[in-house]
């Protein structure tokens, strides 16, 4: 609630391609009371780890660092006009023809 739209056009940045911003229907669980919301949405719905059990706990132990990493990391290329999209890199990485695949 209350979110602006320069920050949803911020978020969408942040999600890239990868995520599709969509409108959801979710209840609250304190009151049931129903709200139309924004959620990100994995884009390949073919991905098959989109499918099944999620847990939080373990989610936090194994990835939050990188998560975290990476979001502030977006943050410094978001302030910098000359950056690219996560896939622009992606591309261009990859199409440079350089053996790179050692870099994570």
């Amino acid at each position: 609630m209350g979110i602006t739209d320069p920050e949803l056009t911020i978020l969408d940045v942040f999600e890239d391609v990868e995520y599709v911003r969509d409108s959801v229907e979710v209840s609250l669980v304190d009151n049931s009371k129903k709200l139309q919301v924004y959620a990100y949405v994995w884009s390949d719905k073919n991905d098959q780890d989109l499918y099944g059990d999620w847990d939080f706990e373990v989610w936090k132990s194994e990835h939050m660092d990188d998560f975290i990493k990476m979001t502030e990391e977006f943050v410094e290329e978001y302030e910098d006009p000359e950056a690219k999209s996560r896939v622009e890199t992606y591309e261009s990485y990859y199409q440079s023809g350089d053996d790179k695949s050692s870099v994570a």
